[in-house]
């Protein structure tokens, strides 16, 4: 799970690392500081009509989500990944909260394989979906 802990945080700090400089630099251009470039004015118009911006979606997590949504989802998510390191192997894991979640379960396919010495060829996941019914 450390590889997989490694790869979100390498995601997560690339995409932070590209809304700071970018944030910033849109900051200048509205102080005039800097010169409006094409990409700083489509920046500034869309946070202006809360949507997510086209270059933080392109490294980012996927989601519909308006940007207020989606960076108040991404707090949650970044606070997951925080915890985890703080703490220690959460004792449940938040699947949608991954920026990659196919790594998590090629991650703990790996460790029960090697757990128990079995192929991870041999290895596969099932879902059941069960109805609640509430009484």
């Amino acid at each position: 799970m450390n590889t997989v802990l490694t790869q979100e945080i390498t995601r997560y700090n690339a995409l932070l690392g590209l809304m700071a400089v970018m944030l910033r630099d849109v900051q200048k251009a509205l102080k005039g500081e800097v010169v409006m470039s094409e990409e700083l004015e489509i920046l500034a118009t869309s946070l202006f009509n809360n949507q997510v911006p086209g270059a933080f979606a392109k490294v980012g997590p996927l989601s519909l989500k308006p940007l207020s949504s989606w960076i108040s989802d991404l707090n949650d998510r970044l606070d997951f990944i925080n915890k985890w390191i703080d703490k220690g192997k959460p004792p449940a894991y938040w699947i949608s909260g991954f920026f990659f979640p196919q790594a998590f379960f090629t991650g703990a396919m790996q460790n029960y394989a090697r757990k128990y010495e079995i192929a991870i060829d041999e290895l596969s996941f099932e879902y059941k979906v069960y109805d609640e019914i509430e009484p």
